[in-house]
């Protein structure tokens, strides 16, 4: 890509340039003629011509069979991206509707609602990797009887998020023995991991009855369970954006890719830890991502950090052939709204 750089002369960047944006702009293959009207050059068309024919071998424009014109390859996006792009500011309505939805709040609403942003502002697929948590505590615990051998788990962690999970269990239990497990298990286990608490209910269970015992035993696997969710997850928004996308919803197979990536998730959670490391954006153009399912895509990701520390990653799946100067602001400014409200909370 550098090497590519370096044998481009000014007027071959600037008619590469004028090439992405037209493209990027409607999509359709790009002929010498728009590319003598856009850059504003007093060339001739053999000029451009010959211009051309130097962008396609070296590997920055190619040319589909059904027309004349030429189409960026991923390298040109790459080159584009890192020497010609030039960002605008975010529109100023677009910065007040971020603002208002991401006041301090509860995290998990907010890591929502920055998905959901992303994907309402971008028009495309918008991504939060949950905040992560080394170790999983609890604030509080109750257990409410539901019926029908069926308990409500609540957990309330120290940031006041709150984990709810519906306990199938193998025998009846009236309230009062719920509110007995959970009044030991408040008054005793106060700030714990729930492998602490496994621990420690080795030697201790005799301070219970007997048939807590499997009470216990469930209410710790789905604290577990809780555990790995935090630990290991992202919230998904506007994906169905992506059936909208011509150069995407032509092929099938490629979108039941994408939407088997981001159910399936640890191939994207990678990525986006990828793109989290370090600071600022990280833009990944097609092949780059390491996943065959984003081939034909983009992903811009930005960390995010709240009291200083980067503790999570938020991102914009697209297709290669985005407005990338008023995506890229969204997504940066994104990701500092949400860390500056999580550093509030």
């Amino acid at each position: 890509m550098i090497e590519s750089a370096a044998m481009l002369n000014d007027r071959a960047q600037l008619l590469l340039k004028t090439l992405m944006e037209r493209f990027i702009s409607d999509g359709q293959p790009v002929g010498s003629r728009a590319l003598l009207q856009y850059s504003g050059l007093e060339v001739s068309p053999a000029t451009i011509r010959n211009v051309m024919a130097d962008l396609e071998e070296l590997g920055l424009i190619r040319s589909p069979h059904t027309s004349s014109g030429r189409v960026p390859t991923a390298l040109a996006y790459r080159l584009f991206i890192d020497t010609m792009l030039v960002t605008q500011p975010l529109e100023q309505l677009s910065l007040q509707h971020i603002e208002q939805h991401l006041q301090p709040d509860n995290p998990s609403r907010l890591i929502t609602q920055a998905s959901n942003l992303l994907s309402e502002l971008t028009h495309f697929t918008g991504l939060v990797a949950t905040a992560k948590r080394s170790t999983l505590t609890i604030r509080q615990i109750e257990f409410l009887r539901l019926g029908d051998k069926r308990v409500l788990l609540i957990i309330v962690m120290p940031d006041g998020e709150v984990e709810n999970r519906v306990l199938l269990l193998e025998r009846d239990y009236t309230q009062s023995q719920l509110s007995e497990a959970g009044n030991f298990l408040n008054q005793n286990y106060l700030g714990c991991s729930f492998s602490q608490i496994r621990e420690k209910l080795r030697g201790e269970l005799h301070q219970l009855h007997q048939d807590m015992s499997a009470l216990m035993a469930a209410a710790l696997a789905a604290g577990d369970d809780a555990q790995a969710r935090h630990s290991n997850d992202y919230v998904i928004s506007g994906e169905h954006n992506l059936l909208h996308v011509n150069e995407l919803s032509t092929d099938m197979n490629q979108l039941r890719g994408l939407f088997n990536l981001f159910e399936q998730k640890t191939d994207l959670l990678q990525l986006l830890d990828a793109g989290g490391r370090g600071t600022g954006i990280h833009i990944f153009v097609g092949a780059e991502s390491g996943l065959d399912q984003l081939a034909g895509c983009s992903v811009i990701t930005a960390p995010y950090a709240a009291d200083g520390k980067i503790i999570g990653t938020l991102a914009v799946v697209g297709p290669k052939r985005m407005n990338y100067e008023r995506i890229v602001p969204i997504v940066d400014m994104t990701a500092k709204l949400l860390g500056n409200a999580l550093s509030q909370h």
